[in-house]
């Protein structure tokens, strides 16, 4: 069952499950509370789980804004303050991963008060790679708000059907829906089209992240290349690096029990005395 909390700016819908210390999960691009429920099945015997909609995903608040990684970040400190949250765990999937890693550095700068022990990063996004241009163009006529559009995806059914492109049909209607109903993700994409626009990459200031930092890399990732995975590693000076072999982008649902047993294990070794505390 999904939660509201009404925050300073905006509401923000979660999902809690399990005893222990708590630990927030961050979601990836065009995801919600439910995508990372595998892997919170798996630890909500030892940690109290956060399943966050990040702002413009889900039931949380959609406002109208340019939905900057910076907005994630302060709409997460929001929701802990909200709920009072202490020496927290912090999981980000993909675009999560990115959210994740920005608070981190923003929280080892001084930006705000912090309590935050350990984050994981899992197949994060959030590097600045110019090959990725162009890569999305095809979604563009996705973007567009009319009715054409949809018309357009419905003469193409029967086609696509005969064609036995049924499967690749039905991922551009979920890219559609997505679009429609989660403007973070279609203004993430309008705004980022070109090199240029990759102004909030994280690569140039992980050495502010002063928490234990594990990044987990699936073998077989068709979006996210390895050297992203070790650039976060290469540039957090207390990073750890995981490599799970023949597993896909999609691994938080068909990898969740390795990747708990990396979390459980290192997120049980971070001592007290590494949690990262700044105070006003």
């Amino acid at each position: 069952m999904k939660n509201f909390i009404q925050l300073e700016d905006y509401q923000a819908a979660y999902t809690v499950t399990g005893t222990g210390k708590p630990l927030i999960l961050l979601h990836g691009f065009f995801g919600d509370a439910w995508t990372l429920n595998n892997l919170v099945e798996e630890l909500k015997s030892e940690f109290q789980c956060f399943n966050l909609e990040l702002l413009g995903f889900g039931d949380s608040a959609k406002p109208k804004i340019n939905y900057l990684i910076s907005d994630q970040v302060v709409f997460l400190q929001s929701f802990i303050e909200a709920l009072a949250l202490e020496d927290y765990y912090l999981v980000g999937y993909s675009y999560g991963a990115w959210v994740a890693s920005a608070y981190a550095i923003a929280a080892g700068r001084g930006d705000f008060s912090s309590t935050l022990n350990s984050i994981a990063l899992l197949a994060p996004t959030g590097i600045r790679d110019d090959s990725f241009t162009g890569r999305y163009d095809h979604l563009k006529p996705l973007l567009w708000e009319t009715p054409i559009v949809d018309w357009a995806i419905a003469a193409l059914r029967p086609m696509m059907a005969i064609a036995g492109q049924k499967d690749y049909f039905e991922t551009i209607v979920q890219a559609r829906n997505a679009m429609m109903s989660q403007p973070a993700a279609a203004a993430f994409l309008k705004s980022r089209l070109r090199p240029e626009d990759a102004v909030d990459t994280v690569e140039q200031e992980l050495h502010h992240v002063q928490c234990l930092s594990l990044v987990l890399a699936a073998g077989n990732d068709k979006h996210i290349p390895f050297w992203h995975c070790e650039t976060y590693q290469e540039k957090i000076s207390n990073a750890q690096l995981f490599k799970i072999e023949n597993a896909d982008h999609d691994f938080v649902q068909t990898h969740s029990t390795e990747i708990a047993h990396i979390l459980r294990t290192n997120f049980k070794q971070s001592a007290p005395a590494q949690t990262m505390m700044q105070r006003d």
